[in-house]
């Protein structure tokens, strides 16, 4: 099977998000905007001067009317060319004159999966946008960022696929960045130099950005809060368990993944480096030699060499997800953002003590099911390829087959998968690579006093744009990334979203939900306006069940989760208690 064919999870099939190539163009919409005590007179181009220089900005319209200002492609770093690649950004330069806001900066090199193509781009890609509908120092409104998926491989912040238009209906300050991705991202090589997530550590200079200058936007630098879906999701909650990142932000929403999930941490990534070379065509064991062969290599040779640094086992079991966060070595004067595993950082209580929304798709795993029906045959005889890596690694050989075994019975009986299992592999694939995990993380979470909330996604309209997508409409619930489309206003979403009332009001209803949490901390602070959001406990597993009358529920998919806990309890690795 072709590696094109992987419609990897992280996919965000950017088919549907308008691909991160291209300039969209900005829809002007209809209605009437309300103006909730913004400055009434709007100007064309407006400067803002922040601690590099000035910027001037444009002023554009929602779909609903209302005027806001954009200011697109700022630097937040310096370029990561030359002998900066692969090293951690450094602080921005300064500019004369007033520096034009207008245009997004490049892309990130990428390889597009959704378009099965490559994207050039430009390494000097470390760019962010910010938009507001006031600009006054004094209107402190919210600042949510969005942290983009795309399984740490692609992806950009731009327009075309997270636009303002439907979180500026909220008020508040909404911001989107680029950031390092695959190789030029994630290479780690165990040196000072290169000790890995450059990726990460590129929001993290975003994020100090933000808290310098935001405040030039109508923001308030002290209610910041970060949201990401997918490996967006994965950084968010890596970012609340990262020294580095402590005090740059004070809520976080993780959508449909977390820190803690198999495809979010490498493996041996100086191992990785050496293999990936080796295919390159440079065979080495010294890594100042690797090094220097990686550096030369044009930018979009690193593209889309996953599947050629990847072991056996790893082309059997999880994603094809590899270059990803590390855990880095200690180095003296190196600030690293992570040198212990995310399980261990969260079990031991070295966190970020921050509310946080976390919460998964009910049906994710229909983004991954063709995928799985054409590995049927290599993993009938084999069901403990299901068994993700976390588990395999601690367990004896004897032990990962019996584990396969039960798992095979728990979702099909005494039989083998079969392409008319839909539903049976659409589950299992939720709860391996998004479900049980996130319930894990946000159980061990739950330990330290600050409020967490969990929901499940069952919403089911015209909207599930992925789920479209992959033909499966015959599925009930949520694909993955089809929760995107009722937060960001696309191409593949506007059609329904401006000709059905309903749609509109769900997603007025979802992103006040997100844009209150940002405001308060409460996802809904005033209950007697209907539903009341109660923070998730140890002994009752509250989450709320995001679907049309949405309601408060206990311990979502309870018999698949407690399946998979009795497999991590044998295991003696952390798990739901």
């Amino acid at each position: 099977m072709t590696v094109s064919r992987l419609v990897v999870t992280c996919a965000v099939l950017s088919v549907m998000l308008g691909g991160s190539a291209g300039h969209g163009h900005h829809g002007h919409g209809h209605g009437h905007g309300h103006g909730h005590g913004q400055e009434s007179q709007f100007v064309e181009n407006p400067i803002v001067s922040t601690s590099e220089g000035q910027l001037k900005g444009a002023l554009r319209t929602l779909i609903n009317g209302e005027k806001y200002y954009s200011f697109k492609g700022i630097p937040y770093a310096q370029p990561p060319v030359g002998d900066l690649r692969f090293t951690a950004p450094r602080p921005p330069l300064p500019w004369r004159g007033v520096r034009d806001a207008i245009e997004h900066g490049p892309v990130c090199p990428q390889y597009d999966d959704g378009f099965e193509r490559f994207v050039e781009g430009s390494e000097n890609c470390l760019f962010l946008n910010v938009y507001s509908k006031n600009l006054s120092p004094n209107a402190k409104n919210p600042v949510m960022v969005f942290i983009y998926g795309g399984s740490n491989k692609y992806g950009s912040g731009n327009f075309e696929s997270y636009p303002p238009e439907f979180m500026l209906q909220q008020d508040i300050v909404y911001v989107t960045m680029n950031y390092r991705l695959e190789v030029l991202g994630y290479l780690g090589l165990d040196t000072p130099e290169v000790p890995g997530n450059a990726g990460l550590k590129d929001q993290v200079a975003a994020l100090r950005w933000i808290q310098k200058n935001i405040v030039q936007f109508g923001g308030d630098n002290k209610r910041v809060t970060i949201f990401g879906e997918s490996s967006g999701a994965g950084s968010v909650t890596y970012h609340i368990l990262s020294p580095m990142s402590k005090g740059l932000f004070h809520g976080a929403i993780a959508q449909s993944g977390v820190s803690i999930d198999d495809w979010d941490l490498q493996e041996k990534p100086r191992e990785r480096a050496f293999r990936l070379a080796k295919t390159l065509g440079k065979d080495t064991n010294n890594v100042d030699e690797l090094l220097q062969f990686l550096r030369q290599l044009k930018p979009l040779q690193l593209a889309n060499v996953t599947y050629q640094s990847m072991t056996e086992d790893e082309r059997r079991r999880g994603l094809p997800e590899h270059f990803v966060p590390v855990v880095e070595k200690k180095f003296p004067n190196t600030e690293a953002f992570m040198t212990e595993r995310a399980i261990d950082a969260l079990t031991n209580g070295r966190v970020n003590k921050v509310p946080l929304i976390v919460g998964y798709n009910s049906a994710e795993g229909i983004i991954l099911l063709d995928y799985q029906i054409e590995r049927l045959p290599m993993n009938n005889p084999n069901p403990s390829n299901f068994i993700p890596r976390m588990l395999a690694e601690v367990i004896s050989p004897e032990k990962l087959i019996e584990y396969g075994e039960r798992l095979k019975r728990f979702y099909v009986g005494n039989r083998d998968f079969t392409k008319d299992d839909q539903v049976p592999i659409t589950n299992l694939q939720t709860d391996v690579h998004f479900a049980y995990q996130s319930h894990r993380y946000t159980n061990i979470y739950a330990d330290y006093g600050v409020p967490v909330y969990m929901y499940r996604f069952n919403y089911d309209t015209d909207l599930n744009v992925v789920k479209a997508i992959t033909g499966h409409t015959n599925l009930k619930g949520a694909c993955h990334a089809d929760d995107l489309f009722y937060f960001f206003l696309q191409d593949l979403n506007r059609k329904q979203y401006t000709e059905q009332k309903k749609l509109r009001d769900i997603v007025f209803g979802l992103t006040k939900i997100w844009a209150d949490f940002a405001r308060t901390g409460r996802p809904t602070p005033d209950p007697t306006s209907g539903v009341n959001w109660t923070p998730y406990t140890k002994a009752g597993k509250e989450f709320m069940n995001l679907e049309e009358g949405g309601t408060m529920g206990r311990y979502a998919d309870r018999e698949r989760m407690e399946f998979w806990n009795e497999l991590f309890k044998e295991a003696g690795l952390p798990h739901i208690t």
